[in-house]
Formats: C-alpha cells, structure tokens, sequence
C-alpha cells in the first residue's frame, strides 16, 4: 500500500521530505505540472510526498496526479485550519470525519453546498485511515507535544493544553477572518469545526476516484478578527512540529499494518 501526503505549503511537509531523503536512499523525485512529487519509505511505509499549493484547484490537480500517475493506494491531507467550532482553540488538531466545500453554490440550479451532478454535498473520510490517524494525533498530545514543542513556545502562542476533534471540515477558496463570516458558517453548517482551503476538493477527487482519504489539521487561528497570527513564526515552531510527530506515528502504524498483513 502507497500512501499519498501532500500539504499547502512548505513548512507543512519539508521536514517530511527531508525525513524520508535521510531514511530512504533510493527515494525519487519527479516533477509533473509544477510539482515535485516524492517517492520513497517513511517510517517504513511507502509514501508520495508533494506539496500541493493553497487552494482548491492546487489541492485535486495534486490529487489525480497522486492517483493516476502514481497509483497511490490512499491520501492524507495536513496542513492548518481556522478554527470555528465550539471549543477549538488555537493549537488544537482537528480530524476530520467528512469534509464540504462552504463556498459551492449553484442555487437555483443545485441545493447550496451540492456538488453538480454528483449528488452529494459532504465526502466522508476513511473511517480506517480517520481512526489511525485519530489515535496518531491523540497519543501525539499525550505523550510527545512536551518533548516536540518547548512550553515557552506553546506560551508564546497561547496554547495552554491542546483537544483533539473529529467532526466535519470545510474548504473554500477565501481566508475566513472575521466573526460575521464564522457565525454565518456556523449557522449554514452545524458541527462544522474548522476551515481551510483544500481538503474538500482533495475529498470530491477521493471519491471520484474510489480511494480513501483523510484530513488532519492544526487550528492556527479562531478564523475571526483575531486570525492575523504570525503564520511563518507558528509553521516553523508549531505546526510543522505537529505535522512531522503526528505522521511519524501514524505512518509506523501503517507500516506495522501492513507487514502484518502480508
């Protein structure tokens, strides 16, 4: 089994590919429309590692590449989020359990939210891969966010004791950062948690295609008046951190999964 990784920017998935460069001498690179794609071992499990660009378009042109050009066999999206449901805090991690792109709407034609012709408004995530990447992400907090992020850092940033949540994440192509914005969210999307800008367009492609997929990130900001963080400063010292320990643990899992298996 190939998984695919693929992240918006830098920060979020360098440090991965430096990791699997470091791990995997036979580790290749390939670039098609734009993009490098890297394939190589992770903590032992065959992986596609590419940074796919912010956005919708960047996310699923990313995506098919990852699945017809390379066959991968899953994707896993990480990256940052605003965060707007109740009680996620910035420095919290949201899993997601089916992505919506908050932005689609082609009223009087489709009901709003409704992708065209398909039918459907959300994408549910894999529940094996959302469960792996869950207890990943849970045994990150508990035991490895002390050792992988100093507190004076966590301080800095106001994170005082970090959640986790699972529930529905929603894309759109506009940075939401201003509270009118997340209410009208709230009200139109019950139960949605956090906001960013790929991963229901990656979720629309996974299903297109038939393969499994699933969505972590890292809150970053309330998504309101207060989100002018200084986003260079948290990929560096905080997400990245998270991304990379988080991964690591659910891609050992993976690999133990599958040797299992074989």
């Amino acid at each position: 089994m190939t998984l695919g990784i693929l992240a918006a920017l830098h920060d979020e998935v360098d440090g991965l590919i430096a990791a699997m460069r470091h791990e995997d001498a036979r580790a290749t690179c390939t670039t098609i429309g734009m993009r490098d794609y890297y394939r190589g071992t992770l903590h032992g499990q065959p992986v596609v590692l590419v940074l796919s660009r912010v956005g919708k378009v960047a996310a699923a042109a990313t995506t098919v590449t990852l699945i017809r050009e390379f066959g991968v066999d899953g994707i896993v999206f990480t990256g940052l989020a605003g965060g707007v449901g109740d009680g996620v805090r910035v420095g919290d991690i949201v899993v997601a359990d089916q992505a919506i792109q908050h932005d689609m709407d082609a009223r009087p034609l489709f009901p709003r939210h409704e992708v065209p012709l398909l039918g459907r408004a959300t994408f549910p995530a894999d529940p094996a891969l959302t469960a792996a990447l869950q207890t990943a992400a849970a045994h990150f907090l508990r035991d490895d966010l002390a050792t992988e992020v100093p507190a004076s850092v966590l301080a800095r940033f106001g994170i005082e004791t970090p959640r986790l949540h699972v529930g529905m994440i929603a894309s759109g192509d506009q940075f939401i950062d201003c509270p009118s914005e997340v209410a009208a969210l709230r009200q139109a999307l019950p139960g949605v948690q956090a906001v960013e800008m790929e991963g229901a367009a990656l979720a629309q492609i996974c299903h297109e295609y038939g393969v499994p997929y699933a969505l972590l990130r890292t809150v970053s900001d309330r998504a309101d008046d207060t989100a002018h963080v200084d986003f260079p400063a948290f990929l560096r010292d905080i997400a990245s951190h998270y991304s990379s320990a988080i991964l690591a643990r659910f891609l050992d899992d993976q690999a133990r999964r599958r040797i299992a298996d074989c």
